[in-house]
C-alpha cells in the first residue's frame, strides 16, 4: 500500500474562517470542480448548477458559511489571495442579482436560496462532510461530482485516496509515531531534520523555509489585526471579542502601531506567571475571533484549532530566549510531522472525531514543536505531544448554533496552556518510564472517535448546542 505523503503546506494552509472543513475545503471542492470542468472544455458548456450539502455540512453549514465558501469558490476566489473585506459584498451581489459568474468568465442563473440545498437529514457513507456539484449542459447532458471535506481543508473527490493523489517518494517515509523515531535513530537526525529532508522531495532548502516563513507571517499579522480589533462576532450569537481588550489592559492602555514594537512591549513586562498565562490566553483568543470573523487564517490543523500552534509561537518568541527564524522553522517542521502522523493514525476532522482532532490534535503538535526547539530529545518531543494528547481525550465538538465561537474560541487558550504545560513536563522526564507511546494515544483517540456519538461530532446535536438553546437570525 502506498505510504500518505503529506508535506508541511498540507498540513499548514493559508485560509479564511471560519471552518477549514465546513469552509476552506467546500472553497476547495468548488475549485477543483471548476478545473476538472475547464480540464474537459465543459465550463462554458454549463447552463445550470446544483450544490447540495450533506451530513455536518448541512447541520452547521449556515454557521460554518459553507454556502458562502461554496459560492466563493465557484465565482473562482482563491482564499489565499482573496480579498476578505470584500466577501460580503460579493455575495450579496450574487444574492441580489440571482447571477453567478463560474470561474469569473461565464455567468449562469443561480439563486442561492435554491441553488445550494442542506441535507439535514441525509448522510453518504464515506465520510460526514460531503458535498455534490450537479451540473446541465447546453446539450442537455447532465453530470454530477461527489468532493468529501476530510478535515483540516482536505478535499478527496469520490473513489479518490489522498495515497494516490498525492503520491511522491519520500526518503523516509512515515505513517507512525515510531517509523519516526526509527528514522531518527538510524540516521542520527531530529525529528525536523528529518521532515526536512522529505520535503526536499517536493522542493529544496530555500523554498521550504521561505514557505514556511510566510505562513508564519500570516500568524503574526491574524495575531496582531485580532488583538486590535473590537465589536461583535457574526452569526448572531452576539460574542463580544475579548483579545483587543485584554491586550490593552495588559499594555496599560499604551497603543502601538506595528507588530514589532508590540511584541517588545509585551516582553518588556517581564515574566511574571499570571502575565505569561493571559498573554497566551490572548494570543489563542485574538485567532480564532478572526477565524469566526471570516478573516484570514492558517490552519493548523485545522481553523477551529488555528490559535494554539501561533499562541505557543508567541510563547516561544516573547518569554523564551532564543528566538530566530531557524527556531520558528524548527517547530514548524516538528509540529507538522506530528499532524500528519495523527491525521493517518487517526482523524483530525471534528466531525469524524470530535474537538480532540482539533483542539487535541493542535495541542499535541504544539508541544512537540516546542520541546524540540527547547533542545528535547527526539523522544522527549514525541512524549510531550502524547502528554498533550492524552489530556483532550474524549473531546466533543458541540459548537453553539453551530458557530466556530462557544467554546470553540476558548478552548484555544486552554490547548495553547496544555501544550506548554505538556512541554515542560516532557523536558523534565526520562521517556524510558513512559507508560503510554504516542502510537498508543493516537489509536486510543480513534477509537474514541469510533465510540463517540455522532452528536457530538460537529452536528450541534449535542452537549452546549443543545443545553443552550438560542435562535439565530437567517445568515
Amino acid at each position: 500500500m502506498p505510504h500518505e505523503s503529506i508535506s508541511v503546506f498540507d498540513i499548514f494552509k493559508i485560509g479564511v474562517g471560519p471552518s477549514s472543513s465546513h469552509t476552506l475545503g467546500p472553497w476547495r471542492a468548488a475549485q477543483l470542480f471548476l478545473q476538472s470542468l475547464e480540464q474537459k472544455q465543459q465550463l462554458l458548456s454549463v447552463v445550470s448548477l446544483q450544490v447540495l450539502l450533506y451530513g455536518s455540512l448541512a447541520k452547521t453549514g449556515k454557521g460554518h458559511g459553507t454556502d458562502i465558501a461554496v459560492l466563493l469558490g465557484l465565482s473562482g476566489e482563491d482564499p489565499v489571495t482573496c480579498d476578505v473585506e470584500a466577501i460580503d459584498e460579493k455575495v450579496r451581489h450574487i444574492r441580489t442579482t440571482k447571477k453567478l459568474l463560474l470561474h469569473g468568465k461565464h455567468a449562469i442563473d443561480f439563486d442561492p436560496a435554491t441553488g445550494v440545498e442542506f441535507l439535514y437529514t441525509e448522510s453518504l457513507p464515506y465520510h460526514p462532510n460531503a458535498l455534490t456539484f450537479m451540473i446541465t449542459l447546453q446539450n442537455g447532458e447532465q453530470l454530477a461530482a461527489t468532493y468529501y471535506s476530510v478535515g483540516g481543508g482536505f478535499v478527496q473527490q469520490e473513489n479518490e485516496t489522498l495515497a494516490t493523489a498525492n503520491a511522491v517518494q519520500l526518503p523516509f517515509p512515515i505513517d507512525t509515531a515510531d517509523d519516526l523515531l526509527h528514522w531518527c535513530r538510524k540516521t542520527g537526525l531530529s525529528i525536523s531534520e528529518v521532515v526536512m529532508e522529505n520535503e526536499n522531495s517536493w522542493r529544496n532548502d530555500e523554498e521550504t523555509r521561505k514557505g514556511i516563513l510566510k505562513i508564519w507571517q500570516v500568524m503574526k499579522e491574524c495575531m496582531y489585526r485580532g488583538c486590535h480589533s473590537q465589536g461583535i462576532l457574526p452569526g448572531g450569537l452576539q460574542v463580544k471579542r475579548r483579545a483587543a481588550d485584554l491586550n490593552k489592559k495588559l499594555l496599560k492602555d499604551r497603543t502601538y502601531t506595528d507588530y514589532d514594537s508590540w511584541i517588545q512591549a509585551i516582553r518588556a513586562g517581564g515574566n511574571d506567571f499570571k502575565y505569561i498565562l493571559d498573554w497566551v490566553s490572548c494570543f489563542a483568543l485574538s485567532i480564532n475571533e478572526e477565524n469566526a470573523s471570516f478573516g484570514r487564517v492558517v490552519t493548523a490543523p485545522t481553523n477551529g484549532a488555528a490559535g494554539v500552534i501561533p499562541a505557543v509561537l508567541h510563547y516561544l518568541v516573547v518569554f523564551c530566549d532564543g528566538y530566530n527564524d531557524d527556531k520558528i522553522i524548527q517547530f514548524m517542521l516538528t509540529a507538522s510531522e506530528i499532524g500528519s502522523i495523527f491525521k493517518k493514525g487517526a482523524t483530525i476532522s471534528a466531525a469524524m472525531g470530535g474537538c480532540q482532532a482539533e483542539i487535541g490534535v493542535s495541542s499535541a503538535m504544539a508541544a512537540a514543536g516546542l520541546t524540540e526547539v527547547m533542545g528535547g530529545s527526539q523522544r522527549q518531543t514525541m512524549m510531550a505531544s502524547e502528554i498533550a494528547m492524552e489530556h483532550h481525550l474524549g473531546l466533543t465538538c458541540d459548537p453553539i448554533g453551530g458557530l466556530v465561537q462557544i467554546p470553540c474560541i476558548e478552548r484555544n487558550t486552554m490547548g495553547a496552556i496544555k501544550a506548554i504545560t505538556a512541554s515542560q513536563l516532557a523536558l523534565q522526564s526520562t521517556p524510558d518510564f513512559a507508560k503510554v507511546s504516542l502510537d498508543t494515544v493516537i489509536k486510543t483517540m480513534w477509537d474514541t472517535a469510533i465510540d463517540m456519538s455522532h452528536k457530538y461530532k460537529e452536528t450541534a446535536e449535542g452537549g452546549l448546542a443543545v443545553h443552550i438553546p438560542l435562535s439565530l437570525p437567517e445568515c
